[in-house]
Order: structure tokens, then C-alpha cells, then sequence
């Protein structure tokens, strides 16, 4: 009998609140051809947490090194890809030395928050062509997003000259950005990197084409303190630890961390190693990212988009349709409230309902037929873990996305952002020229 076929063995870096969505389906579903052999992390805390879950999952317990024995951690453990989950600011760091150790790379979005930390990952990738990275756009697998792929890829309104896309942050998940690291836009890039990179990347991948000029406004009109105080609220405070019984206390905004397991042993427990507060007040002092955002952005293909982007909205989720020479693309999609607590991401992106309405000219309009989905980010997480660590399969959707891919997703923000801080259009390949 042939010997059985060895585990891909992988070693991950940032072990917060979204690492668990990777290393949970490797040590589950994926445990008979996968496998965790490492964890990095700044924090020691949060390393032996992972570690408590992963056993807990059936998983042998693994080896944990702190970022500055990253190069230790590859040399001992020999992983065959690096999944990284870090504060978005230092993903090009694990990415760039995983690549010269020669690993494949496996990264969150955005692959990384401005243009000389992408030109950094570019030459680093065309330094070493033997290995690879992949940017996880989970929302590229979920059926309905396919679906208008499908369609529009199909000739079934023409040739798509023009689009407008809304998307809405809650109150919940929105307001959360403000409470995290993700409030200064030296870790995240604001949210038209951070978050925007997501719709960036699926008007690219719908359209198949790249952005030439954006034009952006942004604002913070609604959370941090000056804000609060014209709305004439006049007591605040710092973060909720310390005042749950205070002025945190009936405040719909305020997140209690020691009341869900997660987030006490993520983050309140670790905090005395780091000092990073995870329940910081969104109407704080020193926020400085954009909560309103409105774009206007030209392509390759000749079509123009509207984006407006707004992150304290009353429900959660995103309008987008498309104008083309043969009709018109409609699709609405309502997605449940959620905050990322670090535990079951299954409900993250869940929906509660979508629709597709096609238009073409001349015709009566109908509702298309969008394939059942289950889980988070309305389906598509699943497909993408299967399409990470399952066995190989053909995609005629070309669903994986590459650096090249992940590049041309943020320019589309990091462009923005110099919009919006010099009033003035900006020409994409000015800011960067990504090959292909």
C-alpha cells in the first residue's frame, strides 16, 4: 500500500480575532490533509489562548513564538505556507520574509495599507517566483456574487458602462472599527483600504478590468468626540474597562469585553503585555479614519463608478447596480448584524436576504435564481476554505485571488485616501503601477 500523502503544514502569524477562522477549519474539516505546526504573535497571552483552542478542536497543541523569533519559528517548524492575520500595517513584513524563506503566503485583506508596502510585496513575489501569495476576498465565493460574474461576464446587459455601489456599516459592526486598532489609520489604511478593499476587488473581478482615476470625499461625521459633543453629549469616557458600571453603562456603543469569553481572553487578559484596548469608546479622542464615504472612479473598460461607503448605518449590507448597453444589473443584499468577538465566525456576513433583478432593454424585468448559500459572508466563506485547503478543483470563475489581484483592490482606496487629503483627482498608475 502507498504511503499516504503528507499533511501541507502551516504556520500562522496574529493570532486575534480573525486567525481562528483559519485554524479552526484546518484542525476540522481540513484535518486529514492539513495541519497547524506554529503560531507567532507579539503577545504570549494570546498565543496560548490560540494554542487552548486548538486543542480544544482536536488538534495537537503547537509551538508559539513571538514576532521577533518569526525567522526561528520557520526554521524549526518547516511549514510549507504562512497564513498571515496581523494588524493589516505589518502584513508586508510576514509576507516579504516568508517569501524569502521561501513559503507560500496565504494573506488577510487588504494584503497591505499603501503603495511603497505594495511595491515592497510586488518585488518581493517577482524576487521569488517559485512561491506565491493569495489575498482571501472571501466575498469573490458567495453565490450571489458569482451569480453577477455570471451574468455580466455573459453578454446579459452589454457592455457595462457605468456603476453605482452603496454599501452600509450598522451601527453594530460599523461602529466596531472605532473601537480597534482599525480607528487609526496608521494601522488600517481607513476603511477604503481596510474594508473598501473588499468592493474594490469585486468591481474588478465582476468587470475583469483595473481602476485609472479615482476622486474621493471623506469625512468623520458621526463617531469621535467633537461629533458627540455638537449632538450635546457632554460625558464621556476613555474605554468601557473601569466604567461598565459608569458612563459606559446603557450605552448602546459600549462594547464589555469580560462578558464574552473571546474577547476577555483575547484581549482583556493579554492587554498587560501590549497595552491595546479592545473596547475603546467610539466617541473618543484620536480617530482618525473616515466614517462617510462618497467615490467616484473611472476603469480600463471605459465604465465609471459611484461608491459611497458609510459606516453608522440602521441595517447592514450594500445596493449595487449596473448600467450597460443591453440593460440594467440589480442586486440588494441585507447582511445580520456582527461584531468579531473572535469566536464562531459563522454568522459573520450571514444574510437575511438578497435579490438579483435583471433588466434587459425592451424586456419585462426578472429576478434571477442566486444558488443556496450557507454561513458567513453569505456564503462564501466555505467555499473559499474549501478552495484554500481542500483538494485542487477548477474555478471558471477565477475566484483566487493573487497579490496582482490584491494590489489593484487597494490602490483603488490608497488612491482615495490622497483624494481625499489633496482635493485633486488621482491617476491610479501615479500612485502605483501594478504589473499585468
Amino acid at each position: 500500500m502507498a504511503d499516504p500523502k503528507p499533511k501541507k503544514k502551516y504556520a500562522l502569524v496574529g493570532t486575534g480575532g480573525r486567525s481562528y477562522f483559519f485554524y479552526s477549519a484546518i484542525a476540522t474539516t481540513y484535518s486529514s490533509t492539513s495541519c497547524v505546526v506554529a503560531f507567532c504573535d507579539t503577545n504570549q497571552t494570546r498565543l496560548d489562548y490560540a494554542n487552548s483552542r486548538l486543542t480544544a478542536l482536536g488538534h495537537p497543541a503547537v509551538p508559539t513564538f513571538l514576532a521577533a523569533d518569526f525567522d526561528a519559528m520557520i526554521q524549526t517548524t518547516q511549514p510549507d505556507e504562512v497564513i498571515v492575520t496581523t494588524i493589516d500595517r505589518t502584513h508586508h513584513i510576514y509576507i516579504i520574509r516568508s517569501l524569502q524563506l521561501g513559503r507560500n503566503v496565504i494573506t488577510e485583506k487588504p494584503m497591505t495599507i499603501d503603495a511603497p508596502r505594495c511595491q515592497q510585496i510586488i518585488d518581493a513575489v517577482d524576487a521569488h517566483p517559485s512561491n506565491s501569495v493569495r489575498v482571501t476576498f472571501n466575498y469573490r465565493y458567495a453565490p450571489h456574487n458569482t451569480k453577477v460574474f455570471e451574468l455580466i461576464q455573459s453578454g446579459a446587459i452589454g457592455k457595462v458602462t457605468s456603476v453605482h455601489f452603496e454599501w452600509m456599516l450598522n451601527t453594530s459592526h460599523g461602529a466596531d472599527y472605532f473601537r480597534r486598532w482599525h480607528r487609526d489609520k496608521r494601522n488600517s489604511g481607513g476603511l477604503l483600504v481596510h474594508k473598501s478593499t473588499h468592493h474594490f476587488d469585486l468591481v474588478n473581478f465582476w468587470l475583469q478590468t483595473r481602476p485609472v482615476s479615482v476622486y474621493a470625499q471623506g469625512d468623520l461625521k458621526f463617531y469621535g468626540k467633537e461629533n458627540a459633543e455638537q449632538r450635546g453629549v457632554t460625558k464621556f469616557y476613555t474605554r468601557v474597562r473601569g466604567n461598565e458600571e459608569g458612563l459606559a453603562k446603557g450605552d448602546p456603543f459600549a462594547l464589555d469585553c469580560s462578558k464574552v469569553e473571546t474577547l476577555r481572553s483575547l484581549y482583556l487578559d493579554a492587554e498587560h503585555e501590549d497595552g491595546y484596548h479592545r473596547d475603546q469608546s467610539v466617541f473618543g479622542d484620536g480617530i482618525s479614519i473616515e466614517d462617510t464615504m462618497n467615490l467616484l472612479v473611472r476603469y480600463r473598460s471605459g465604465a465609471v463608478m459611484t461608491y459611497s461607503l458609510t459606516a453608522y448605518s440602521p441595517w447592514e449590507g450594500l445596493r449595487v447596480s449596473f448600467n450597460g448597453t443591453g440593460g440594467r444589473l440589480e442586486m440588494e443584499v441585507v447582511e445580520n448584524s456582527y461584531v468579531n468577538s473572535g469566536g464562531d465566525q459563522s454568522l459573520e456576513g450571514c444574510l437575511e436576504r438578497r435579490t438579483i433583478l435583471l433588466r434587459p432593454l425592451f424586456e419585462a424585468p426578472r429576478e434571477v435564481e442566486i444558488e443556496e448559500s450557507k454561513g458567513a459572508h453569505g456564503g462564501g466563506d466555505n467555499v473559499l476554505l474549501q478552495d484554500l485547503f481542500g483538494e485542487p478543483v477548477s474555478d471558471e470563475y477565477m475566484r483566487a485571488a493573487s497579490h496582482i489581484d490584491g494590489a489593484a483592490s487597494i490602490l483603488t482606496g490608497i488612491a482615495a485616501n490622497k483624494s481625499i487629503a489633496t482635493g485633486q483627482v488621482v491617476y491610479v498608475d501615479d500612485v502605483l503601477k501594478v504589473p499585468g
